[in-house]
């Protein structure tokens, strides 16, 4: 902690006294707490459901907010690691004041969209995640714009499962350009089918996960799930679908023209995609970067952007998206410029 604050402790009872709850909270290791410890400089000792929080008087506050927050997400349902990071994102981004001890509450705001599907509810973490799946559910055509590890997939095939259970769509379409991600695969053996199941292998594992292996090979076998790659999109109008393209940075601007004008009556599109990570031949711009140019004031489309705050895998993740969005930002002759390493 930092050494020019004063330190502050403060005792706090988590109630009710459930080992099970209290176990969730700390996660496997104390990873969770770990996680609280590193982010916002404080010291946590735990003895059954009373803590003792040591650090800086605002840290501290924070701190205790955020056990409070998560302890109250562990009465019905499981709590991971990304939720906690997503919780500590938010406080980052409100900063080291008065509404920093406000955050917690908001961030896991009981009244926020959650999508329902057979196997559970699946919760958006963070406003932009929340504001993503409310433009999905408002919306005939969203844009998921962002970095990796952002839950612009796997939040768009939650939506689209909760919206075929609900009845309000018949048949889910999950579409990617079949472009390789830099590396030269060369020749792939097997039919078409297997030739690009690899490309679409993210889209397959959303599925899984959401409705299991076997219901997912039935609804592909009835063809209500059907998983392309973009080509098959032309001369095709598809009415009363869910269709979410993903990768679409890989698009060409005849591509992406291509596959907006395929939406039908009673059907939604959700386009994903990293501007900054374009696997298409240099100089060939990029279909999402031209549309997102083109269609910035068409009513009734909506673009969420994501930031390497929104990103909900490992902690070094998000550091790695935030180093290379600044490298980027970096002057030519400075970017270009060797740098010294200075390793012993």
């Amino acid at each position: 902690m930092n050494t020019h604050d004063e330190v502050t402790r403060r005792q706090l009872t988590l109630e009710p006294n459930d080992p099970r709850r209290l176990s969730a909270l700390s996660g496997p290791f104390h990873e969770h707490l770990k996680l609280i410890e590193q982010r916002l400089d404080v010291a946590i000792h735990a003895r059954g459901n009373h803590f003792r929080i040591e650090g800086g008087n605002i840290a501290v506050a924070a701190a205790a907010g955020v056990l409070e927050s998560l302890y109250a997400e562990t009465h019905d349902q499981y709590l991971d690691a990304e939720t906690v990071h997503l919780l500590l994102s938010t406080l980052d981004d409100v900063g080291h004041d008065d509404a920093f001890l406000l955050a917690p509450v908001s961030a896991l705001d009981p009244d926020n969209v959650v999508l329902q599907i057979r196997r559970g509810a699946v919760k958006p973490r963070g406003e932009n995640q929340q504001k993503y799946v409310q433009n999905i559910l408002a919306h005939d055509i969203s844009f998921g714009v962002g970095p990796a590890g952002t839950g612009k997939t796997y939040l768009a095939v939650a939506a689209a499962v909760h919206m075929l259970e609900k009845d309000e769509v018949r048949r889910i379409l999950l579409v990617r350009p079949a472009v390789e991600a830099g590396e030269k695969l060369g020749f792939l053996p097997g039919d078409l089918s297997e030739k690009i199941n690899p490309y679409l292998r993210p889209l397959y594992d959303a599925l899984y996960e959401m409705l299991g292996f076997e219901r997912v090979s039935k609804l592909i076998e009835k063809q209500v799930i059907e998983v392309a790659p973009l080509a098959y999109m032309r001369g095709r109008t598809l009415n009363n679908a869910f269709i979410i393209l993903d990768e679409a940075q890989n698009t060409t601007k005849e591509q992406m023209k291509m596959f907006l004008t395929r939406l039908g009556f009673g059907s939604k599109a959700v386009i994903t995609g990293d501007v900054t990570q374009v696997d298409l031949p240099k100089g060939q711009e990029s279909g999402l970067s031209h549309s997102l140019k083109v269609l910035h004031d068409v009513q009734g489309i909506h673009i969420t952007r994501f930031t390497a705050r929104d990103v909900v895998r490992h902690r070094l993740v998000q550091s790695i998206v935030e180093a290379y969005e600044a490298w980027d930002a970096l002057p030519t002759e400075r970017a270009t410029k060797p740098v010294a390493d200075d390793r012993t």
